[in-house]
């Protein structure tokens, strides 16, 4: 049957020229403009250090130039932050110079080792730290090769070397924060802001989505991979903004307080979610009967974070009424919970009474760090407020190894070049050590080092060639600081442009740093092309040994790295299970967490190794919290009324706090079914204990938050999904089925 066609639409007329012109503008004014903005601000503040360096009469006013450069960042708070860093560490390295010269000045071979241990030393602080603080490091390192070895060829002259080069850089910093801050200005703020609402309004529909059952598990892992990144941006960001608002000062407790919240809080969504897709999974009736029993409770929480027009909670004083909803629905919880376990009792068998009691104890405990989350991002409104007293930090987690590889790898690479210069008698040579060591200790903190110093190779090669274009055949030509600011203008813009793009920014960062070292000149200036070509030379070749150092010293990007960080995220159950109990949940957490950003940093092109890594890292974080609580409890337990628990309800503790270790440490079969056999062993006493008979309501209840402990952590083990999975025994006569099947959460 033929059906007649439909009318032709008419189509919308073309946009005129003056509306695409305009929608043009707006778009440049979005993408482009900022970094525009940006490349005028840093070309503006290099130029002028240049030209105070010129008016003081400093030796090298090209360092405050290459200062600013080194330090710029797009926010004025990051410039504020990585200045002052910068100033710390140059002045440790002031004193350091001044303490090796004065013992290794007869002996160069003594004091290029102190040299290389001090630089090594720096370069392991620097890839520990991992912060605005790692500048510090680095400089302190840095300044003592920069200044300390020239200072060391004339030691008469170490003193005022010293008071030189610190006058050039602060030059440079003060030029670079006073710039950023007056000229379109970009405070850090807004951004933080932005970050909060936004981080606030995903995980509101991801709670939505999760407990609604419209939530599968990729998803689940996806959003949780992106708050990994999240929270280390959030805390970068408020590090860095404190510097410059006191607004954001003023609230930096409760920021702080935030980020500890949201790791908690989506650690126990996480959590509940992969429950209840093992009781889906199981295919068991009687865990069908419990699932039947919570689900209900799940679709009650998404109208608590939505305003009174059914739109997402957003902006903190939406975030005011929320609180209050929560808080009147955790309060009433307890007692209807206890209502629908009574009612669906008589149907549940032994297991799905334990399943209910599990999920119910995980929906409180979410719906406690949801209502605590909110309050405090509803507190952001005021400028002061008692949630402000928080002094649980962040607690970033570094391996020791390979911050001490990185080390290493420094010292290595300036002994063998500083080697070289004193048996060649190069006269470059010390220009080729200082600035090998230097760009060991900058670049160890990249995700790739060996690639991102390639890419400053070869910006430093492009630096080389307009150098001596400049050096040779400009800068003779030109006639005071305005001829010469406008000559190095457009060179340096294009440069700091560069940097504004990520695929570039090697090549301008090469530029930025170099050209000015080559072509802009001291007050007394020399033209010796000899020594041009020989500093050249020397730099390029500190680079390229620097580039076949992190492709050969256990370069990071190594599948050992990978597994070594790993192997140190499993090991964080060693914490949850023998750490001290006071802030333990939350330096478990930003550990955790900060040693799986690591991995994804190391990770980006192969997927496989961070799928593996994300799944360890669940896993961790699940089993790793239930301990936590478990160990909580028993504490609370034992100082309150002890004779709660049989002594062999705490041995079968001891011993299931023994055996998870050593599960996490070497992941074997045997190792898991010591753990599973304790656990079971565990679950067994603690029921024991409960027993019939009767108990006072507040004591059963705190029993049975043992037991669900407990419990989750034996269903964690026994993840379809978790890595234990290839580990697991063969389902014994009674277990229930664990295979795939449906990933919701009700």
């Amino acid at each position: 049957m033929n059906t007649p066609a439909a009318p032709a639409q008419p189509s919308s007329p073309a946009p005129s020229l003056g509306r695409q012109l305009r929608d043009a503008a707006a778009e440049w004014r979005q993408t482009d403009f900022p970094n525009w903005i940006y490349v005028f601000k840093m070309v503006l503040a290099g130029l002028l250090a240049l030209g105070i360096g010129y008016a003081l009469d400093l030796e090298s006013p090209r360092s405050g130039l290459i200062t600013v450069f080194i330090v710029m960042q797009p926010q004025s708070g990051m410039i504020l932050a990585k200045s002052f860093y910068r100033v710390i560490g140059t002045l440790i390295g002031s004193v350091a110079i001044v303490v090796f010269v004065g013992l290794f000045a007869q002996t160069p071979e003594l004091f290029l080792l102190a040299t290389a241990v001090w630089i090594g030393l720096c370069t392991m602080g620097s890839a520990y730290n991992r912060n605005f603080r790692s500048y510090g490091f680095v400089l302190s390192g840095y300044t003592v090769a920069l200044i300390g070895i020239p200072a060391a060829l004339n030691p008469a002259l170490t003193f005022d070397s010293v008071m030189t080069r610190v006058t050039e850089i602060t030059v440079g910093i003060v030029c670079a924060g006073v710039v950023s801050a007056l000229v379109f200005p970009q405070a850090s703020a807004p951004g933080l802001v932005r970050i909060i609402r936004s981080r606030f309004t995903a995980f509101v529909d991801l709670i939505g989505g999760t407990l609604g059952g419209t939530a599968d598990r990729k998803k689940l892992e996806a959003a949780n991979a992106r708050f990994v990144g999240d929270i280390i941006g959030l805390e970068a960001l408020r590090s860095s903004a404190i510097f410059e608002d006191p607004e954001v000062r003023l609230r930096s407790g409760r920021l702080t307080r935030m980020n500890s919240e949201f790791m908690a809080l989506s650690t126990r969504v996480h959590a509940l979610h992969q429950l209840m897709n093992r009781l889906h999974d199981s295919r068991n009736p009687s865990a069908q009967l419990a699932i039947d029993a919570i689900s209900p409770y799940f679709r009650e929480v998404q109208p608590l974070l939505t305003r009174s027009g059914g739109e997402p909670v957003m902006t903190a004083v939406d975030a005011a009424d929320s609180a209050l909803k929560l808080e009147s629905y955790k309060q009433e919880l307890p007692r209807r919970i206890r209502a629908t376990r009574t009612e669906h009792a008589p149907a549940l068998n032994d297991g799905a009474l334990l399943d209910f009691d599990t999920a119910a104890e995980l929906l409180y405990r979410v719906i406690d760090e949801l209502h605590a989350y909110t309050l405090t991002y509803a507190s952001l409104v005021q400028r002061r407020h008692e949630r402000e007293q928080w002094e649980h930090v962040y607690a970033p987690k570094t391996s020791v190894v390979t911050a001490g590889i990185a080390g290493a790898r420094a010292a290595i690479t300036l002994i063998g070049l500083s080697t070289f210069w004193l048996l060649s008698g190069w006269p470059s040579g010390d220009v080729a050590a200082l600035n090998a060591a230097a760009f060991c200790a900058i670049t160890s903190a990249a995700p790739d080092p060996a690639k991102a110093t390639r890419t400053v190779t070869m910006g430093v090669a492009v630096a080389v060639v307009l150098g001596y274009f400049y050096t040779f055949q400009v800068v003779p030509r030109l006639d005071g600081f305005w001829m010469l600011a406008a000559a190095l203008a457009p060179v340096l813009m294009m440069a700091v442009l560069l940097t504004t793009k990520p695929a570039l920014a090697g090549y301008g960062m090469g530029i930025c740093i170099f050209f000015p070292f080559l072509a802009v000149p001291d007050n007394l200036a020399h033209f010796n092309a000899a020594g041009y070509l020989n500093e050249a030379v020397a730099l390029m070749l500190s680079l390229i040994v620097t580039t076949a150092a992190f492709m050969v010293l256990l370069p990071p990007t190594t599948d050992w790295t990978v597994r070594h960080l790993e192997k140190q995220l499993r090991k964080q159950v060693v914490q949850a299970c023998f750490g001290k109990l006071a802030h333990l949940a939350l330096q478990f957490e930003s550990g955790t967490r900060d040693l799986m950003h690591q991995i994804t940093m190391l990770t980006g092109s192969r997927p496989a190794l961070r799928k593996n890594a994300f799944g360890w890292m669940f896993a961790t974080l699940e089993i790793g919290h239930a301990v936590i609580e478990l160990r909580t409890e028993l504490h609370g337990i034992r100082s309150s009324k002890a004779e709660l628990l049989p002594p062999g309800a705490y041995a079968a503790l001891d011993r299931l706090r023994a055996t998870l270790p050593a599960l996490f440490e070497r992941p074997t079969p045997a190792t898991l079914a010591a753990v599973l056999e304790a656990n079971d062993r565990t679950i067994a006493e603690v029921q024991q204990a409960i027993g019939p008979h009767y108990r006072e309501r507040n004591e059963r209840h705190r029993l049975q938050r043992t037991l669900s402990y407990l419990h989750f952590i034996r269903t964690a083990l026994l993840d379809p999904q978790s890595p234990l999975q290839p580990l697991q025994p063969a389902p014994r006569k009674g277990d229930a089925n664990l295979s795939s099947g449906t990933s919701h959460a009700a």
